[in-house]
Order: C-alpha cells, then sequence, then structure tokens
C-alpha cells in the first residue's frame, strides 16, 4: 500500500546503525500491535461465548416452557390457561433459539477464525523470527571479534582457515535471517488491518442476517399476542398491589394487638389465664432421656387432636402421635434445669412426658387444657361452659394444706368440711379413670376422711420423734452410706444393708386400711389430683437410705437427717402398678391419737429409679432384721444353755472334790488308829514328826487301796 514506510531490505547486509534503529521502531510497532490484538481477541471471544451462553439458555427456556404442563404444583388453579401460555411462548422461544444457533455459527466462521489465524499464525512468526535473528546477530558478532584477534606474525593456516569459514558461514545467516525478519515486519503493516477489518466485518454480516430472521419469525399475529399478554400482566400487578396493602394493614393491627404476647412470660395481671380451653397448640420442648441422670431438650410444636398429644417438628409434613389424653393425670412438676415444666402421665401409666412451656401463663393454660380434655369435655356440646364449671367446683372443693401445722390447724376447726370434698372431687377430677360411681363408702374405708393432703416435708413421725432425739439429731450429718467414727449409733450404722435412692417428696395423708395396696394407690391418685389442680410445683428432693433398722430420708446438700421411720412402722409398701416411678409406704405409729389408737399415714415419693426396687430392698431390709432379730434370740437361748452345763458341770466338780477329800480323812483316820508307836531300844518311844506321819499315812494308804483294788 502506497504511503506506509517499510524497512529496507537492501541494506541487510551493511547492517547499518540507521537500519538497526528503523529495526527496533518496527519491533515496537509490532509488539503494540500484539497486545492490542490480544485484547481485540479477548473482547470477541466474549462476545462468542455470550452468543453460545444465549443460544443454549433460550433452547433451555423453551425446554421448560414446554414441560410445564407436566408439573404438579400444589396450588396451581388456572393451569389450563398457562399451560396454553406458556406453550405459545416456548414456540416463539424455539424459533429465537434457532436464530441464534445460526448466529453462533455465522460468528464462529466470520468472526472468530480471522483474528484468531492473525494472532497464532503471524505475531507468533513475528516472535520466532526475531529470536533467530537475535541468535544470528550475536553469532557473526562472536566470529568478526574472533577475526579481528587474528595475529600479523605467521599464524596456523588451518585456524586462520577456520575463522574465515566461521565469519562467512555467520555473516550469511545473519544475512539471511533479516531479510526474512524484514519482510515479515513490513508484511505485518498490511495483516494488521485485514485482522483488523475482516473480523468486525463478519460480526456486522452475521447480525445483520440474524435481525433479518427474526424479523421474519415475528409476525404480525406475534406482536398481538404479545399485546395481550402485556395487558394480562397489568392486571395480574394491580391485584397483587392490592393484596399487599390489604396483608400490609393487617401486619399493622397484629403488630399492636400482639405487643403484650412478645414477652415470653407475660403479666398474667393484663394477659389472664383461660383454663376452659378444650385445644392448645403451640412450642414446647420435650425432655428426652439419654442416659441415667443425662437428658436432653428438644424443642417442638405440640397441638392436641380429639384426645390426643400430637407433635410435629419444624419442617415436618404432619405431627405424629405423643400420648393419649384420655383418662391421663398432669401435674407440675419443678425441674432441677428448667422452669414452668409439666408432667403428663397416661391412663396406663406406661407412658412419662415432662414438658416445659415458655411462661407460666403457658404452663397453667396447658395442664388446664389436658385436665379438661382427659375428662372427655371436648365431646360435649358446649365445651368451654362445661370446663369453666368443672375447674370451678375443683378449686372450691379441694384445699390441701402445705405444712403439717396448718394441717393440724384445720384438723380442729373445719374437720367437718375440707376433706370430704377434697377426696372425692380430687379423685375424680385428676386422673380419671374411675368412675362418678365411686362411692364416698369405698373411698372412707381407705382414706380417712378427716386429714387435708400434706405437700411439704414436715410429717408426724418427725414430730413424733422430735421429743425423743431432737437433742441427738439437731445439726447431726449423717454419712449415707453408713461410716461414722461413732460405733455405738443409735440408727444402726453398722448394718450390713445400706441402699441410698434420689426420690421426691409428693405428698403424704393420714389413711385408715392397711391390709393391701389399694390405699396406697388411692393416696397417688388424690394427692396427683391436687397438685394438678392447684398448680403445686415444688417438689423436696431427697436420698431415701434404707437400712435394717430404720428408712431415713437426707438433705443432699448437708446430709442432715430430715425424716426418720423405723423399719418396724412401716407396714406396707408397693409401687404404682403401671408408673412404676410412683411408690409410696404406709407407717403404723402406736398410741398418736388421744384415744389410744395408732395412726396410719401413708407417704408418696417420685423416684429416679424403678420404685419397685425401693420397695424390694424395704422387703429385703425388714427380712433381714427379722432374720437378725430371730438369730439373736437363738444365740441368746443357746448361751444360756451353755451357761447351765457349765454352772452344771460345776456343781458335779465341787461335789466329786469333797467326797474326795471326806475319802482320804477317813483313810488317815484310820491308819492313825490301827498303827501304834514301836519302842526304842531304851525304852523309849520314837516320837515322829508331822511329816513322816503324814508320809506314813499317805504309804498306807496307797497300800490298803492296792490291796482293796487286787
Amino acid at each position: 500500500m502506497p504511503g506506509i514506510e517499510k524497512l529496507p531490505i537492501e541494506e541487510t547486509l551493511e547492517d547499518s546503525p540507521q537500519t538497526r534503529s528503523l529495526l527496533g521502531v518496527f519491533e515496537e510497532d509490532a509488539a503494540a500491535i500484539s497486545s492490542y490484538s490480544h485484547q481485540l481477541f479477548q473482547a470477541m471471544q466474549r462476545i462468542y461465548d455470550a452468543q453460545n451462553e444465549l443460544s443454549a439458555a433460550t433452547h433451555l427456556t423453551s425446554k421448560l416452557l414446554k414441560d410445564y404442563e407436566k408439573q404438579r404444583f400444589p396450588l396451581g388453579g388456572d393451569d389450563e390457561v398457562m399451560n396454553s401460555t406458556l406453550q405459545q411462548f416456548a414456540k416463539v422461544i424455539d424459533e429465537l433459539s434457532s436464530c441464534h444457533a445460526v448466529l453462533s455459527t455465522q460468528l464462529a466462521d466470520a468472526m472468530m477464525f480471522p483474528i484468531t489465524q492473525f494472532k497464532e499464525r503471524d505475531l507468533k512468526e513475528i516472535l520466532t523470527l526475531k529470536e533467530v535473528f537475535q541468535i544470528a546477530s550475536n553469532d557473526h558478532d562472536t566470529a568478526i571479534n574472533r577475526y579481528s584477534r587474528l595475529s600479523k606474525k605467521r599464524d596456523n593456516e588451518k585456524v586462520k582457515s577456520e575463522v574465515m569459514e566461521d565469519v562467512y558461514t555467520s555473516r550469511k545467516k545473519q544475512h539471511q535471517t533479516m531479510m526474512h525478519y524484514f519482510t515479515a515486519l513490513n508484511t505485518l503493516q498490511y495483516k494488521k488491518k485485514i485482522a483488523l477489518l475482516e473480523p468486525l466485518l463478519g460480526y456486522m454480516q452475521a447480525q445483520i442476517s440474524f435481525f433479518k430472521l427474526g424479523s421474519e419469525n415475528l409476525t404480525q399475529q406475534w406482536e398481538d399476542f404479545l399485546t395481550n399478554i402485556g395487558t394480562s400482566v397489568q392486571n395480574v400487578r394491580r391485584e397483587m398491589d392490592g393484596e399487599v396493602d390489604t396483608m400490609q394493614q393487617t401486619i399493622q393491627d397484629l403488630e399492636q394487638a400482639s405487643d403484650l404476647l412478645y414477652m415470653p412470660d407475660p403479666d398474667p395481671n393484663k394477659i389472664p389465664i383461660d383454663r376452659t380451653l378444650t385445644r392448645k397448640a403451640g412450642y414446647l420442648n420435650m425432655r428426652n432421656k439419654t442416659g441415667l441422670v443425662s437428658s436432653t431438650w428438644d424443642r417442638q410444636y405440640f397441638f392436641t387432636q380429639g384426645g390426643n398429644m400430637m407433635s410435629q417438628s419444624r419442617g415436618a409434613v404432619a405431627g405424629g402421635l405423643v400420648m393419649d389424653l384420655d383418662n391421663c393425670s398432669v401435674m407440675a412438676v419443678d425441674c432441677e434445669d428448667r422452669r414452668f415444666c409439666f408432667q403428663i402421665t397416661s391412663f396406663d401409666g406406661k407412658k412419662v412426658g415432662i414438658l416445659q412451656a415458655e411462661s407460666r401463663k403457658d404452663c397453667e393454660e396447658w395442664i388446664a387444657t389436658i385436665n379438661n380434655i382427659s375428662k372427655r369435655i371436648y365431646l360435649s356440646e358446649n365445651p368451654e361452659e362445661i370446663a369453666a364449671r368443672v375447674n370451678q367446683s375443683a378449686l372450691e372443693a379441694v384445699t390441701p394444706s402445705p405444712s403439717f401445722q396448718q394441717r393440724q390447724e384445720s384438723l380442729r376447726t373445719v374437720s367437718m368440711q375440707s376433706r370430704p370434698k377434697a377426696g372425692r372431687s380430687s379423685s375424680q377430677s385428676s386422673v380419671g379413670s374411675e368412675s362418678p360411681a365411686l362411692s364416698s363408702l369405698s373411698l372412707d374405708s381407705l382414706v380417712a376422711p378427716d386429714t387435708p393432703i400434706q405437700f411439704d416435708i414436715i410429717s408426724p413421725v418427725s414430730e413424733e420423734y422430735s421429743g425423743q432425739a431432737k437433742s441427738a439429731a439437731q445439726g447431726r450429718r449423717t454419712n449415707p452410706f453408713g461410716e461414722s467414727g461413732n460405733s455405738h449409733s443409735e440408727d444402726g450404722e453398722d448394718s450390713i444393708l445400706h441402699q441410698l435412692f434420689i426420690v421426691r417428696f409428693l405428698g403424704s395423708m393420714e389413711v385408715k386400711a392397711t391390709e393391701n395396696t389399694d390405699v396406697i394407690y388411692e393416696t397417688m391418685r388424690q394427692i396427683l389430683a391436687a397438685r394438678a389442680i392447684h398448680n403445686i410445683f415444688r417438689m423436696t428432693e431427697s436420698h431415701l437410705l434404707v437400712t435394717c433398722e430404720c428408712l431415713k430420708l437426707i438433705d443432699p446438700q448437708t446430709q442432715v437427717t430430715r425424716l426418720r421411720f423405723p423399719l418396724s412402722s412401716v407396714v406396707l409398701c408397693a409401687s404404682h402398678q403401671e408408673n412404676k416411678r410412683l411408690f409410696g409406704f404406709v407407717l403404723q405409729t402406736a398410741g398418736g391419737k388421744g384415744d389410744g389408737r395408732p395412726v396410719v399415714v401413708c407417704y408418696i415419693f417420685e423416684s429416679n429409679n424403678d420404685g419397685e426396687k425401693i420397695c424390694d430392698s424395704v422387703g429385703l431390709a425388714k427380712q433381714i432384721a427379722f432374720h437378725s432379730e430371730m438369730d439373736r434370740r437363738a444365740t441368746e437361748k443357746q448361751k444360756e444353755l451353755e451357761k447351765a452345763k457349765e454352772k452344771q458341770q460345776e456343781e458335779l466338780t465341787k461335789q466329786k472334790q469333797i467326797e474326795k477329800q471326806d475319802l482320804e480323812e477317813q483313810s488317815r483316820l484310820i491308819a492313825a488308829s490301827s498303827r501304834p508307836n514301836p519302842p526304842t531300844a531304851d525304852g523309849q518311844f520314837l516320837v515322829l514328826s508331822n511329816s513322816q506321819s503324814e508320809d506314813s499315812d499317805a504309804g498306807e494308804e496307797g497300800r490298803k487301796k492296792g490291796e482293796s483294788e487286787a
């Protein structure tokens, strides 16, 4: 092309500095062309990739629109209208997808191919020739320097010939390489313009072709269709705006009405407790045992459905059955690590669940609701009215006293008013397993009618023994394992049986019968009913120590004995037939009343272990005590017989000694009387000493004894 400055190929052999300077300018221009071409290539590559992605996305959109009729939406209402509309859109978009595919192919051929060829072939050729020229130029300079160092003296012809040959070869190589390099640089000026214009020309031609195809496909029919769809979209948008305004107003009203409910434990004076509910739902925490003493709390959504308690975890499709609430019992419990807890026990006692509510109000409403469901009030025509009447009657009927002192006061003042109603109403309203036909005669035969329910740890047994052992037991710590420095402890700490159980005191009341375990079951039922109706949360936890002499309730913190029950006074012990964690025992003390009749009190506890194990332990202690007493009596009788035998043997031994002494005395007398003293030579008698006389008597006696034996 005219006007383009080029490198002079004729001056490559001379290789003047001016030629080298001009070469440097062309090399800088080639580097700039390479950098710009690389950026342009990246931009065109993005266009090509975007077009391919657009073509694939358009095809996928068309495919999804066609598959809409195969989808099953839970809230699909106007599916037929939407199906026909989307099928028409799918047809149009499918045609556009074909157009985009054609455009992608044209861009690959007319735009990407020329720019790629220029980048991969022409620019790389320039770089290769530049490296080869640099090497040839360095070799020529080295050969010239070696040739210039030849000496003027006579040199070796062979060396001279080699140097001249090296100069010839390197100069020829440099000249040829330089000419090809200059040619490539001159040609690059033309290729640069071709490489820039040809891809752009192909891009524009491809776009024009694409627009022509789109214009042919989008006819007037499609324009009318799109206009109708736009009108429908505007109508839907107006309906949506009206619904959003309605929901926003509802949100404002609910926020104002629910302001008091945001607090986890609202003031009951502002939000009263509703005890007439027969249905309730809400989130509760349920305790799950993970070991002997460890447990976890799971938060789930609980709701009542008829006579069933249901639970549903977040994200679950439906709820599952937790417990049958018909004829169940419910009571508030005092958990160590949680507040607002209550316990539900099924009718058969096989299921026991401990739940935690968010507030005291929520806890009491759950208890009242479950109580109403337990009595099957929800089956009546007007359940709210009946529930209100039943709860009011229960509150007026049961008036338990929280301590023994109040119980004694109530006995003196209102002995004929409080208990008869309490016994009947609590037994009927708590568990619900007994029918209203349970007569007062059957209750009075088991439970003393004039005794209120006692919920704290104070008992008449402790007051009975307080006058005898108050000074010894006050402030004295008791080791639950029977180890003590005092070996003469009155509680028998050297007993062979020491078993410790963790129990919680539920209550006690005076009873009549001690023949069978029905009295314990009836006491359990009435105490649980009274706790549920009056929402008594507190349960005193103690350590029950079973020994062969007594039962002790020990404070777990201070190790001080709270109560002591002599084992001989425990006449009955049994656990609940179904809920094995509940157990009780009957204590009988003589001379407790003014008329001399014994006082019989039934104590009810809840244990962490199986109640049958505790009852078995008490029975074992009584058996050990009985056998120990029998062994003690047998041992004492045997000792008396041995003493009698020893005494008789001593008397026989003394009698024999006396007889022997009498015989010896007689023998000495006989010997002394039958043997005269011989005279001496001078006519005098020989007088023997006492020792000689005794020896002679002994010898004589022995001789006579031997003769008599012979």
